[in-house]
């Protein structure tokens, strides 16, 4: 069974402080960008599972990574 902990954008930025700050998460929600969010009425909440994707999308290869490619 999977577990899902909502987490409000105060929360997020506890356990991510990578993110910023909350108005920073605001920011990005009002320009439809960023982490995807849920809203039941007024609260606005974050998956972790969302918020990981978010921060570990774009990886950058070091040389030792890439191998034999120039």
């Amino acid at each position: 069974m999977i577990n899902y902990r909502a987490l409000s954008p105060k929360d997020a930025i506890d356990r991510y402080p990578a993110l910023g700050c909350v108005g920073s998460l605001a920011n990005l929600r009002c320009q439809k960008r960023g982490i995807r969010f849920f809203k039941m009425g007024r609260k606005v909440v974050y998956r972790p599972e969302d918020i990981e994707a978010f921060l570990f999308r774009d990886p950058v290869l070091t040389l030792d990574q890439q191998g034999d490619k120039p």
